[in-house]
């Protein structure tokens, strides 16, 4: 039995092991900015020689991601900053994502994009804001390649007014920290905080509750109850 975070060895490029793995345990317990995938030089608890990737709850983007990393880890090996790894493997990610089946359906029909990305209301958080499922891979396809967990209108334009999306590959029990997240970060631009700042307080009050899930329910009742003043302010 493999040992935290590590849940399968998904294959090896030649000196690389590429493991799929707990990403929600290492978001409580290493690092809350883990998000899909990561490698050594971005991330220096992961070993130098392994490619870490977040286990999907939808299939279809592993290629994408170790694409991505092969580009990112060798540039960042090579003496590159972090900012010039990433643009050029976005860039390497984006042309694999051109050819993607979902690309080539929506440029057959147009009409189609928004039933792929929209998944489902998310009722029980929808309680100012709409907070939506949505296709996260559709997402990183047609809108933002670096789209990860979640956003708002405040901080992407492709997401319309008083919306929060949540990506689907959030295992349900995740699904609640990214939305107080993005809800509390949400909150504070509304406020006329910059994004840096408010994402900052947001990721310190979601590692907060993640360490101590009981305090989630009062803290996501401050947001909303925060939200709905905010709304009746406009």
């Amino acid at each position: 039995m493999l040992p935290k975070p590590y849940l399968k060895l998904l294959k090896i490029i030649n000196e690389i092991k590429v493991f799929a793995v707990d990403g929600a345990y290492i978001r409580t317990s290493i690092d809350s900015q883990f998000t899909n995938f990561g490698q050594h030089y971005r991330f220096p608890f992961i070993p130098r020689n392994e490619f870490w990737l977040d286990r999907e709850a939808n299939q279809g983007e592993t290629q994408y991601f170790v694409d991505h990393l092969l580009v990112e880890w060798e540039l960042m090996r090579q003496g590159k900053k972090y900012e010039v790894a990433l643009a050029q493997a976005d860039r390497v990610e984006q042309r694999e994502r051109a050819k993607s089946v979902l690309l080539d359906s929506v440029q057959k029909n147009p009409k189609k994009l928004p039933r792929l990305v929209y998944r489902r209301m998310l009722k029980l958080y929808s309680r100012g804001c709409a907070v939506w499922l949505v296709n996260g891979e559709a997402v990183r396809d047609f809108f933002y390649i670096d789209f990860t967990e979640g956003g708002h209108d405040l901080v992407y334009k492709f997401v319309p007014a008083r919306q929060i999306w949540l990506d689907d590959d959030l295992t349900a029990t995740e699904r609640k920290y990214v939305f107080l997240h993005e809800l509390h970060e949400r909150n504070l631009m509304a406020q006329g905080w910059n994004y840096s700042r408010a994402h900052d307080s947001a990721s310190a009050i979601e590692q907060s509750c993640r360490l101590a899930p009981q305090l989630l329910q009062s803290q996501l009742a401050k947001e909303f109850s925060l939200d709905r003043q905010l709304a009746g302010d406009r």
